[in-house]
C-alpha cells in the first residue's frame, strides 16, 4: 500500500499494510529555509522531496473546495508600526482587527499575536450579521481534483472547511480573553449572531461540503477542555454536529478535527458530535491525556491522527525519554486499528529531524499491521 490507500483504508474502517507515518513538517521546513540553516542534506529541497527524504508521507492540508466571496465587504490592510491592521467596511459599519508581529517570529515564517478582534459588542455583531448575511462558498471542484492529483500516492487531501459557529466566535472574532465576557453579558445578541451564522452555513455551505469531490474535511479547530468545556459543548457544539454530520455522511465524507489542545474532559462530547477523527492529537506531556487514556475512551470508534507530542523531537529531551516514548506507543496502540501516527501539532522549528528520521526507521520495523 502507498500512504493514500493506507489513510483510504483507515477511512473505510479497514486495516492497512501498516501504520501510516504522515507528520506536518511545515513549520520546521519554513523557518530552516528562511533562517539558512537547512541540513545540508535537504539544502535545495522543496518540502515534498524533504518528507520523500524522510520516508513520511504529506499531510495534504492546502487543497480546496471552494471560493469565499463576500459581497458588498470593502477589505483595507495596512501597517501601522508592528501592526498589520484589517478592516472590514460595509453599509452599517465597520469592524478591525489588529495582529502584532515581532521579527523573531516574521523571521521564522511564525503568526504574530492578535491585539485586537473585531467584535467588541452589539454593535459589532450587527456589522457581523451582515457580512456573514453576505458571505458564500463558491464550489471550486477543478482546485481540489488539481490539488489531488498533485497529492497522488503521498497521501490524502483534508480540506479546511472552516470551524463551528460558537468556536469562531470565541477563538477568531471575539478572541479567548473577551469572548467569555461577552457571553455573560450579551447572551441574546450571540445566540442572533450564532444563529445567522449557523442558517448560512446550513444553507450555503454545507450542500457546496456534501456536493465536493472531497473525501475528509476538517472542521473544527482547537476545540478543548478548557475553552469549549462540556457545558459549551452540550449547548453550542454538539447539536451543530448532530446535525451537519450526516448530512456529509451520506455523501461518503469524513470528518476530522484538529486536536491540538487538552482534550481530557470532552472525550465523550468528540464522540458524541459525530467525529470520524481527530488529527494532530496531543498528548501528555504535554497535556493531561495519556494515549491510553482516548484509546479507552474511544477505542477504534475515533480514528487518532497524532501520538507524538511535538516536545519530544525537542532538544531538551533526552534521547532515551524520546526512544522509550515511541516504544511505548506502539505498545499502546496495538494491533494499530484506526490510527495514523503524526506529530501534535508540528515539527516544531527548533526540533531535532534526526528524530524524525529515527520514527521511520521505526514504523519500518514496528508498524506492520496488525502490530504484534
Amino acid at each position: 500500500m502507498n500512504d493514500r490507500e493506507r489513510l483510504l483504508a483507515i477511512l473505510g474502517r479497514r486495516p492497512p499494510d501498516r501504520i501510516p507515518w504522515i507528520p506536518r513538517l511545515k513549520l520546521w521546513y519554513d523557518a530552516r529555509v528562511l533562517t539558512g540553516t537547512m541540513p545540508e542534506r535537504f539544502r535545495g529541497m522543496s518540502l515534498r522531496e524533504v518528507e520523500r527524504a524522510l520516508g513520511v508521507g504529506t499531510p495534504a492540508r492546502d487543497g480546496r473546495i471552494f471560493r469565499l466571496e463576500r459581497q458588498g465587504v470593502e477589505v483595507v490592510t495596512r501597517r501601522e508600526g508592528p501592526l498589520h491592521v484589517t478592516e472590514y467596511h460595509t453599509p452599517v459599519g465597520s469592524v478591525r482587527t489588529a495582529e502584532h508581529q515581532s521579527s523573531d517570529l516574521e523571521a521564522q515564517g511564525l503568526p504574530g499575536r492578535v491585539e485586537e478582534y473585531p467584535l467588541k459588542g452589539p454593535a459589532d455583531y450587527r456589522v457581523w450579521e451582515w457580512i456573514v448575511e453576505h458571505t458564500h462558498w463558491r464550489p471550486d471542484d477543478d482546485a481540489y481534483r488539481a490539488y489531488d492529483a498533485d497529492i497522488g500516492d503521498e497521501g490524502l487531501p483534508m480540506v479546511g472547511v472552516g470551524d463551528v459557529p460558537i468556536h469562531e466566535f470565541i477563538l477568531d472574532l471575539a478572541g479567548y480573553d473577551h469572548a467569555f465576557y461577552q457571553l455573560a453579558d450579551y447572551p441574546d445578541e450571540i445566540d442572533h449572531l450564532l444563529q445567522v451564522m449557523t442558517a448560512v452555513q446550513r444553507e450555503r455551505l454545507w450542500p457546496v461540503i456534501a456536493a465536493s469531490p472531497a473525501r475528509l474535511v476538517l472542521h473544527g479547530v482547537h476545540l478543548s477542555s478548557q475553552f469549549t468545556p462540556p457545558r459549551i459543548f452540550e449547548r453550542y457544539i454538539i447539536p451543530y454536529y448532530q446535525e451537519f454530520m450526516p448530512r456529509v455522511h451520506e455523501h461518503g465524507i469524513a470528518v476530522a478535527m484538529h486536536a491540538d489542545n487538552d482534550t481530557s474532559r470532552i472525550l465523550d462530547h468528540i464522540e458524541r458530535a459525530g467525529w470520524d477523527m481527530v488529527e494532530c492529537f496531543v498528548t501528555a506531556p504535554m497535556v493531561p491525556l495519556t494515549l491510553e487514556q482516548a484509546r479507552e475512551a474511544w477505542g477504534d470508534r475515533v480514528i487518532i491522527w497524532g501520538g507524538l507530542p511535538s516536545l519530544l523531537l525537542a532538544p531538551s529531551v533526552p534521547e532515551d525519554e524520546f526512544r522509550g516514548y515511541v516504544h511505548h506507543m506502539f505498545d499502546v496502540i496495538k494491533p494499530g486499528n484506526a490510527f495514523i501516527l503524526g506529530v501534535a501539532d508540528n515539527v516544531m522549528p527548533d526540533s531535532l529531524i534526526d528524530r524524525v528520521a529515527w520514527v521511520t526507521d521505526v514504523v519500518r520495523e514496528r508498524g506492520a499491521y496488525p502490530i504484534g
